[in-house]
C-alpha cells in the first residue's frame, strides 16, 4: 500500500522537486552501472560518499541523501516526495524548499547518528528529507486526501485524510526504531532518520513561513 497522489492542487511548477529525483536518478544510474561493470568499484563508492556513523564525516551526510541502495527504495522514495513535495514547494518557493529539504534531510541523519553512533554500516537514502516534506504537509494540509493504491487479489485505490495517513506512518517508525534498538543485528531501515526528519520538518515549516500568495490562497479557501 503506497501514495500515489493528494487531492490538494498546486499553483506552481515543483521544479526543486524535479531537480532533486533527477539528481537522485543520476546518482542511481551511476550506483546501477557500477554494479554491473564492477560490483568493487560500487563497494568503493558506497565507502566513500555514504554515511557511517563510527566513521563520521558531515560531507558524507549530504552526499548519503541522494544514494539508494535498490530499485524499490529509490522507486519508493521518489515517490513519495513527488507525491508530497510539490505542495510543500509550492507554499515555500524553490529556494527556501530547497534550504528546508536539505536542513530535514541533515537533521534526519544526526538523528540516527545519536542514536546508534558506533553503527559501521553505510546510511544511504533521501527518505529522512522526504520524512521532513511530509511532516510540514501534516501541518499545512492536513484535510488533504491522499490517494492509496494497494491491492487483495486485483489492484485498486481509496482515499484517506492526509492526517490520518501521516500520523500512522509516523507512528510506525517510531514503533519500529524503539524494536530496532531491541535487537543486536545492524542494518535494515533507519528509522530514527524518519522521525527526526518528520519533527524537523513540522518545526521548520512554522520557522520559514510560507509565500504570501499562498496566504491569499488560503484565505479565499475560507
Amino acid at each position: 500500500m503506497f501514495p500515489i497522489k493528494v487531492t490538494q492542487p498546486s499553483y506552481s511548477r515543483p521544479a526543486v522537486t524535479i531537480l532533486l529525483i533527477s539528481i537522485n536518478l543520476l546518482v542511481f544510474l551511476n550506483e546501477f552501472w557500477l554494479g554491473l561493470v564492477d560490483p568493487y568499484s560500487l563497494n568503493d563508492f558506497m565507502a566513500q560518499y555514504a554515511l557511517r556513523p563510527a566513521y563520521f564525516r558531515f560531507e558524507n551526510v549530504i552526499t548519503s541523501m541522494f544514494m539508494h541502495s535498490g530499485w524499490m527504495h529509490f522507486l519508493g522514495n521518489m515517490l513519495f516526495l513527488w507525491v508530497f513535495g510539490d505542495n510543500i514547494e509550492d507554499i515555500l518557493g524553490h529556494s527556501k524548499y530547497l534550504l528546508f529539504y536539505l536542513l530535514c534531510g541533515v537533521a534526519a541523519a544526526m538523528a540516527q547518528v545519536l542514536m546508534d553512533p558506533s553503527s559501521r554500516v553505510p546510511m544511504v537514502g533521501a527518505s529522512g528529507a522526504i520524512a521532513g516534506v511530509m511532516g510540514a504537509y501534516l501541518v499545512k494540509f492536513p484535510h488533504s486526501r491522499v490517494v492509496m493504491l494497494t491491492w487483495f487479489f486485483v489492484i485498486f485505490t481509496f482515499d484517506l485524510p492526509a492526517w490520518l495517513m501521516l500520523v500512522y506512518w509516523f507512528a510506525m517508525q517510531v514503533f519500529g526504531g524503539f524494536g530496532q534498538t531491541m535487537q543486536t543485528a545492524q542494518g535494515g531501515t533507519a528509522f530514527f532518520a524518519h522521525v527526526g526528519g518528520f519533527v524537523t520538518g513540522i518545526a521548520l515549516i512554522h520557522t520559514l513561513g510560507t509565500r504570501q500568495r499562498y496566504w491569499r490562497r488560503r484565505d479565499l479557501s475560507w
